[in-house]
């Protein structure tokens, strides 16, 4: 197998970075309502803000077509020039009149529309520079969106007080914060030759244990800081301690990498020597590679040509006649969309419950997304050293139930029930969305990937628009003639039991679909004819 460079490495990093600060709009509900006073809109108008982000989206195979044809710094780059002009110009006039509602839809889809081109720019680098080890790269990289929230509610918290309000603190941060990253690993944003020699293992476990330290670091921030003393700066350099200790990992393999050159330039001028030395005959070696060399350079073509768990290749029109992708995509809606409707709300949730502080809620919900989104990279990594993988389809359906019975059990007033189910949540949502990254090409194949799964990610704003106006009509009807809002636990009550009848559909779709997935695989082992997964025409 290809072993991994400190180039290929330093991608990842560069990867992990621009995860971390890709989910400018994970801050909204920390801002939500005084975004609401501000610009004195209802509900549901601030709901559609919600959708406005997502509805980017809908263009965002755009940024798939650009890959192909644009260096992938390019790519970020123009995705982190969306996010500065989108969160600048609220930031600049979000107190003017002259700042309707629709100039803030706008811009607010805009910029949902730039965190599309950084996901692909991340995704293609890990497919690409990890061949043999896609999924777990994938799901290491993407597993730091999930403290997007964390990230920029702590950096909040820190900032000098500047004389501005809240909600001008986090459109400030969200606006340049991107920019100055993505500016930063630009030199890493590059697709590598997979480099030669033995495989190791040794970066992904300690890429492991960084993550793992990085979830704990944001953990104990969201629930033990104020128990444990901690200040929100202390807080904040910890973390971006533990954000940059990844770096490591390629400067160690560059160092080891330089000694190994030199090695090898002192033993060839050894053998230079002894031959000039020797009077006698003087032959000139040629190196022949051996079988295993052979083998190893032939596994590592087809890991470049097919990929890791690569099914058909199926792009364009094509991919909208499988019924195996209606099926992924609703299943998806109704699940990890869902999940990320619930967690827009979570503002107007935690005001309802007349919680004090709305951002420990966020925190909760991103801290434990981190480790959902982290949890795939562990099954990966383990499952593939035993020899087997599991089935993308079928992890999502078994992530999906959970998702249900957390939906349910809000129904009870308990604020304690609140906080787990927003654990719960927020750990399966998390999985969820880093899962189908990985099964986008185990369903349709790698070469079209950048464009199928930003194909597939539409369901964000047609979800975000359905489940959010629903959620803002039945807020609305609860509050009654209280104005603009609801107090109390009714307020997201048939919300929630709404919302977990539709993640339990969710769930037997997908199981449906790993069903389908299943019953064509077991085909193919018996039938000498062969179809791809997702193969289906309607």
């Amino acid at each position: 197998m290809a072993s991994p460079t400190s180039v290929h490495w330093l991608s990842l990093v560069g990867s992990v970075w621009l995860q971390t600060i890709n989910g400018p709009n994970s801050d909204f509900p920390v801002y939500s309502s005084q975004l609401k006073d501000v610009k004195g809109i209802s509900q549901v108008q601030l709901n559609f803000l919600a959708f406005a982000s997502d509805a980017g989206k809908l263009l965002g195979w755009l940024a798939g077509v650009a890959a192909l044809y644009v260096p992938l710094w390019a790519v970020a780059l123009v995705g982190a020039a969306f996010g500065l002009v989108g969160y600048g110009v609220q930031f600049l006039f979000l107190e003017s009149p002259r700042l309707a509602y629709w100039h803030l839809f706008a811009l607010t889809a805009l910029a949902g529309n730039g965190i599309c081109w950084i996901n692909t720019v991340c995704y293609l680098l890990c497919i690409n520079n990890f061949p043999s080890d896609s999924r777990v790269a994938v799901s290491l990289a993407t597993s730091y969106l999930g403290l997007s929230a964390k990230f920029y509610t702590t950096m909040s918290d820190t900032l000098p007080d500047l004389g501005y309000s809240s909600a001008k603190k986090y459109l400030l941060l969200n606006a340049v914060v991107p920019m100055l990253i993505t500016l930063l690993v630009v030199p890493s944003l590059r697709v590598v030759k997979p480099g030669s020699g033995k495989r190791t293992d040794v970066g992904f476990l300690a890429m492991f244990a960084i993550t793992l330290a990085t979830g704990a670091c944001a953990v104990v921030g969201s629930i033990g800081s104020k128990s444990l003393g901690l200040s929100s700066k202390e807080h904040m350099i910890s973390l971006y301690v533990m954000l940059a200790v990844p770096l490591l990992i390629p400067v160690v393999l560059r160092v080891r990498e330089s000694m190994a050159k030199i090695r090898e330039a002192a033993m060839w001028e050894n053998r230079v020597h002894d031959l000039c030395s020797d009077e006698s005959v003087v032959e000139m070696e040629v190196d022949v590679p051996s079988k295993e060399e052979e083998v190893v350079e032939k596994e590592q073509g087809v890991e470049l040509e097919h990929g890791e768990g690569q099914g058909e290749e199926v792009g364009g029109l094509r991919l909208l006649r499988r019924f195996d992708f209606w099926l992924y995509f609703f299943s998806y809606m109704f699940s990890g969309t869902l999940g990320l409707v619930f967690l827009n709300n979570l503002g107007q949730i935690a005001e309802s419950r007349r919680l004090s502080d709305p951002s420990t809620l966020v925190s909760l919900s991103s801290s434990f997304g981190f480790f959902g989104r982290l949890l795939p990279a562990f099954l990966d990594y383990y499952t593939a050293k035993s020899g087997y993988s599991i089935s993308r389809t079928a992890s999502m359906a078994a992530l999906m139930a959970p998702m249900a019975g957390a939906f349910f059990l809000m129904l009870h007033p308990l604020d304690m029930l609140l906080y787990t189910s927003t654990a719960v949540i927020g750990t399966c949502t998390g999985a969820i969305t880093s899962v189908a990254v990985s099964a986008t090409s185990e369903l349709f194949g790698t070469k079209n990937f950048g464009v199928n799964h930003n194909v597939l990610v539409a369901n964000i704003p047609v979800g975000s628009l359905c489940f959010g106006y629903l959620a803002g009509l039945l807020y609305q009807r609860e509050a009654g003639g209280s104005g603009n809002r609801c107090i109390g636990a009714a307020c997201y009550r048939d919300t929630f039991l709404l919302w977990g009848l539709t993640c339990a559909v969710g769930t037997g779709l997908c199981t449906a679909l790993y069903a389908r997935c299943a019953k064509r695989t077991h085909g193919d082992k018996k039938g000498p004819e062969v179809s791809g997964a997702g193969s289906t025409v309607v």
